[in-house]
C-alpha cells in the first residue's frame, strides 16, 4: 500500500487555483500512518478559537513571513499544534488548494508518519488528536451531504461521523480528494444527491 500511495501522490497534478494572490496562504498536513491498515491523523480544534473552534481539521495554519515555503508552514504548525517532530514526517506531495470560508487559501500536503507517534496537543489550540482508518472513508459512510459553493461552482461534500467527531466542510473535501486518488473510491462531488444541506 505504501509504495502505491507514494507513486499516486507524487504523480498527481493538483487542480490549479487562480486567485491572483489575493488570499492569505495557509498549509495543512494530512498525516497517514505507516501501517498495514493506514490511518489518517486529524485534530479537534479547541472550542474557544476565533475561527474553526470546535471543528475537526488537519494540523496546520497560516504561512509566516519566515517560512521558506508552504511545506515548512505545514511542518511547523503540526509541531506547534500536536508535537509532531518534522524529522518523523515524510512529505509526499500536495493536493489541490482550496479557499476557506474565511478567505484563506489552504494547500494540503499528504505525508507519511510512524504509527507510534505520541502526540502532545497544544491545549490552547487543540482539544484532541485522533485517527481514522482510511478504509472508513472509502466505504463513503456519510451522515449527510453538504452543498458548498466554492470558486464559482457547487460541490456536494460528504459529512462523516466517526465516534464523537464530525468531519465536514473543507476537511471533508480534502479527504474525498485523497481517497479518490489513493483508492479510486469514486466519491462524486459534482452531482447533486437526492438530499443535501445547503451551506452556501
Amino acid at each position: 500500500m505504501q509504495e502505491d500511495l507514494l507513486r499516486r501522490v507524487r504523480n498527481y497534478s493538483p487542480r490549479p487555483l487562480n486567485t491572483g494572490g489575493r488570499f492569505a496562504e495557509a498549509a495543512v498536513l494530512m498525516p497517514i500512518t505507516r501501517s498495514d491498515e493506514p490511518e489518517l491523523v486529524l485534530t479537534l480544534r479547541a472550542s474557544g478559537l476565533s475561527t474553526h473552534g470546535g471543528e475537526v481539521a488537519f494540523p496546520g495554519g497560516r504561512r509566516d513571513p519566515e517560512d521558506l515555503d508552504l511545506v515548512h508552514t505545514a511542518l511547523r504548525e503540526a509541531e506547534e499544534e500536536v508535537g509532531l517532530p518534522p524529522g518523523l514526517v515524510e512529505v509526499v506531495g500536495p493536493l489541490s488548494p482550496l479557499v476557506s470560508r474565511h478567505g484563506i487559501q489552504v494547500t494540503p500536503y499528504v505525508a507519511l508518519v510512524p504509527d507510534y507517534v505520541e502526540y502532545r496537543p497544544n491545549d490552547g489550540e487543540i482539544a484532541a488528536v485522533f485517527s481514522v482508518p482510511l478504509a472508513f472513508f472509502c466505504e463513503d459512510p456519510r451522515e449527510t451531504t453538504h452543498r458548498i459553493d466554492h470558486q464559482g461552482r457547487s460541490q456536494y461534500v460528504p459529512c462523516y461521523r466517526y465516534g464523537p467527531y464530525k468531519i465536514w466542510g473543507l476537511t471533508a473535501m480534502m479527504v474525498v480528494e485523497l481517497v479518490n486518488l489513493l483508492f479510486d473510491a469514486g466519491i462524486e462531488t459534482e452531482q447533486q444527491p437526492a438530499s443535501f444541506v445547503e451551506l452556501g
